[in-house]
């Protein structure tokens, strides 16, 4: 069913909240994740989100039909008052970045005055949530001494980024997207109007959480966390490249039509349109996924092809927005769902569970999952790091090779697998062409303007100094 939503709990029936806790510390149980409740309520969400951002026709009082776009900072979306408010705590925590300017010593990594603000935003965030969430969400019925805000508070200091490591990554906007999931299942967002509050949660809230963490990772120089380097979809976000993509996708005309899989609204940009950047600074100022790419721009130097490749490829789909959509849907399944580096910093409570999704079938055994690390994988880098000779590290390391899942030789299609039953999803199949996750590594940009072939050399007539569009790892051979 495409108009599945996240469950919304019921008020008489008391919780046992705690704060959430950490359960995903070795590679095996992430494959126990793909199958609890949390990921369940997690991808019905992203997708209960994603479909209110297609364009669609909306009949008014009047009985007449107009076809509403869904840009940022839209005129034709009313807010909720949960939605201003969120806002205006995202505002505040904005506030505080002033009160803590970047430390000007030199430093090769994160800049530590990020940890200052990081306490600052510890010791207020209880008053902070006290002013700005709706009343019924924190005083919600609870069965122990441990309250809802308990675990809010969890999510919320968890979506900043690590004051530790001074990083920030997909993980960190996962734990955001659970703070609002959070609020949802407590019955803090208006449920009136179909749509219209899941496309203020996206376009009045996190978009100006994106503008927030935006801003921490200019001004702390936080690194990029858990990132796969050049051949990640991006540094630190993904969610705004999905969000993004539905913005352009084709008109629904009903909220009973399928979430469509192909084609794009009638004046959408050309997805190759990444590369030119007049287009970009335009288009960032209405659509998430080239704000996200404006970002880009704004922090690295060089060809997009050579810092950007995964996005570079996708750039070259030519089955519309939609395609993209889907295939963003797929990725982030894989790519950060699935992922042992994302997901271990995940924590469950009573909101978003550890539990077992009843209707979960286990997940099969795939060249992904069977490359996660095991605590004796865990262990053994540990000790490695206590004082092997730098000659005894590189034959260790020529020995034992990296673990992560792109380097293996094998050229097999790892397995993507839905692990729950919800609604949306499908039992896996052999002949399934959705349900698989295309080896991202069998194209490759090329490394300089020396190994360019000569049709793509700049100075020659009509290159324009770039490469042609290749086609995106979900496409399908001659859909690009």
């Amino acid at each position: 069913m495409d108009d599945a939503k996240l469950e919304v709990l019921d008020t008489s029936v008391p919780q046992n909240f705690f704060a959430p806790i950490k359960k995903i510390n070795e590679g095996h149980d992430v494959s126990r994740f793909l199958t609890s409740k949390a990921y369940r309520d997690v991808m019905t969400f992203v997708l209960q989100l994603n479909r209110a951002m297609f364009p669609c026709i909306i009949r008014d009082d009047a009985n007449e039909t107009k076809t509403h776009i869904w840009e940022l900072e839209p005129s034709d979306v009313t807010f909720s008052d949960t939605v201003v408010r969120l806002r205006e705590l995202l505002e505040e925590l904005n506030g505080i970045i002033d009160e803590v300017p970047p430390d000007p010593g030199p430093r090769r990594f994160g800049n530590v005055s990020f940890r200052r603000w990081y306490d600052l935003v510890e010791e207020r965030i209880t008053v902070m949530l006290e002013s700005y969430l709706p009343s019924k969400v924190l005083s919600f019925n609870s069965q122990t001494n441990m309250k809802a805000q308990d675990e809010l508070q969890s999510y919320l200091l968890g979506s900043f980024g690590s004051s530790q490591r001074l990083d920030y990554g997909t993980g960190h906007e996962l734990s955001f997207l659970a703070f609002l999931g959070c609020i949802w299942k407590l019955g803090g967002f208006d449920q009136s109007a179909s749509g219209n509050e899941e496309r203020g949660i996206v376009l009045g809230v996190f978009q100006s959480y994106l503008q927030l963490t935006r801003r921490l990772i200019q001004t702390y120089t936080l690194e990029p966390a858990g990132s796969h380097g050049v051949w990640g979809l991006d540094d630190h976000f993904f969610l705004p490249y999905l969000f993004g993509s539905a913005q352009y996708g084709p008109v629904l005309s009903s909220s009973a039509d399928i979430t469509p899989i192909e084609g794009s609204r009638a004046d959408a940009p050309d997805a190759g349109d990444v590369v030119k950047k007049a287009v970009v600074e335009t288009e960032r100022t209405k659509n998430m996924y080239f704000s996200a790419i404006g970002f880009i721009y704004d922090v690295k130097k060089g060809p997009f092809w050579e810092h950007s490749p995964i996005l570079y490829d996708i750039s070259g789909v030519r089955a519309g927005w939609a395609k993209i959509n889907k295939g963003m849907i797929k990725m982030f399944m894989a790519e950060v769902l699935s992922k042992f580096p994302v997901v271990q910093h995940f924590y469950f409570g009573t909101l978003f569970g550890w539990e077992q999704d009843p209707m979960a079938v286990p997940p099969p055994k795939s060249a992904h999952s069977m490359n996660q690390p095991a605590h004796g994988d865990l262990k053994s880098l540990k000790s490695d790091r206590k004082g092997p000779s730098a000659e005894g590290s590189s034959n260790l390391a020529q020995q034992r090779g990296t673990r992560a899942p792109w380097a293996s030789k094998s050229t097999a299609t790892p397995n993507v697998f839905v692990g729950t039953a919800a609604p949306w999803a499908r039992q896996p199949s052999a002949t399934d062409p959705t349900m698989a996750f295309p080896n991202r590594n069998s194209q490759q940009p090329p490394a300089s303007l020396s190994s360019m072939p000569r049709d793509m050399e700049p100075n020659k007539p009509g290159s324009q100094g770039m490469p042609p569009p290749t086609r995106a790892p979900w496409a399908k051979d001659g859909e690009c």
